[in-house]
Parts: C-alpha cells; structure tokens; sequence
C-alpha cells in the first residue's frame, strides 16, 4: 500500500501514512464529479441578470403613424421590440440556477475528489496545524516549509480553528476548510491538497462506516 510522507510545520519529516484511494473510494467516477461541480457552480450564480419587455420600457404606446397611406410598413408603439430603444421580445428575467443533487452522490464525490488527489500525488500531509494566535507570517512559513507555495491551495483541518483560519484568509490563493465542510469544487478547484493527519482519519472513517439499513 502507498505511504504518504507526514510533515511537520517545518517541512520535516515526522513520519508515514498509509492509505490507498479505494479507502475513499472505489473508484473515481469522472461523470459523477462533472455532475457534482457543476452543480455547485450553479448554486453560485447570482441569477440577478433582468431585461426590460416592451411592458417594462419608458414611451408612450400611441401609434407612430396612421396604418395607412404614408407608404411606410405598418408601425405600432415605439416600444416594439423590433425598434431601436424598445423592449426585448424574449426579455431574460431573474431566476434560480440553484438545484440538488442525492446527499450520499455529493458525499461520494468529495471523496472521489480527495482520492484523484492522493492518485496525482497532489496532497500534502502535516502533523498537525495550530497557532496560538493569527499570524500570516507563521502561515507563509509552513507553506514555505512544505514547499508548496508555488500552488494554489486548500488547507483542510479536522476542526475549525479561528487562528488558522485568520492566519491563511489574506494569503492569494489560499483557502482554509474544516474535513466537514469540504465538497468536490472546493478541493478540485484547488491544485494541492495540504491536510492534517487528523482530517484524514476522519475523512477515512467516514468512507469505511456502513450505510444504516433501511
């Protein structure tokens, strides 16, 4: 089985974990993690975008001119949509992009988002992380440390914590998540996975507990 190097704040080795994708995973399902993030890219969107119908545009609805004898084709309001600063004929209004999908899908994805980490050797693994206080500084340094700055980053902790959280929300391209929290978009939007051994255990166990009987 493949072992995972274990680091600590420092970048120094402290120790190995073994895990295997099929932990998390069976197998890594490419239409089930399309369907996943797209979803929640749809439950992003604003949905504010509005158009004026020739109901909603300002002028008057008196008839240009008389139907016949000008030599002109036929003309009505001045906010016809087929006039310049009239309405739109299929005016767009405010909608819901947002949809659902089954819990245990979206659950399944998260984990097949974590395993196609641990198969791309895109995951880093560290002891521990804690600050007695926000600090970026101290945060720059562990992500230095581990020599994964160059990346953009999802920092994935078995609680939440203020000061790590505080520590990493000024850094570009770093974003901080509890094991909980996290979902298929936010770890495959990210091009590493830095992740306590905790949040892993936990996230591992998730995947092994059996599903109730109906």
């Amino acid at each position: 089985m493949p072992k995972l190097a274990v680091h600590d704040a420092k970048g120094k080795k402290v120790g190995t974990y073994t895990i295997e994708p099929t932990d998390l995973a069976p197998r890594i399902n490419k239409q089930l993690l399309h369907d996943a993030v797209v979803m929640y890219q749809a439950n992003l969107r604003q949905g504010s975008h509005r158009t004026k119908s020739r109901g909603l545009v300002s002028g008057s609805t008196k008839k240009l001119y008389r139907q016949k004898g000008t030599g002109n084709a036929r003309a009505g309001s001045r906010r016809s949509g087929t006039r310049r600063g009239g309405g739109h004929i299929f005016a767009i209004d405010n909608r819901d992009y947002s949809y659902s999908m089954p819990r245990k899908a979206l659950q399944l994805a998260t984990r097949m988002a974590i395993a196609s980490k641990i198969q791309d050797d895109q995951i880093t693994l560290i002891d521990k992380l804690d600050f007695s206080e926000p600090k970026t500084r101290e945060m720059v340094s562990v992500i230095n440390h581990l020599g994964v700055q160059a990346d953009s980053l999802l920092i994935a902790t078995a609680g939440y914590s203020p000061n790590v959280y505080k520590s990493a929300r000024n850094i570009p391209r770093v974003d901080v998540s509890t094991a909980a929290d996290l979902n298929a978009l936010s770890v495959l939007s990210a091009r590493r996975l830095v992740i306590t051994t905790e949040a892993l255990d936990q996230i591992k166990q998730r995947a092994a507990k059996p599903e109730p009987q109906a």
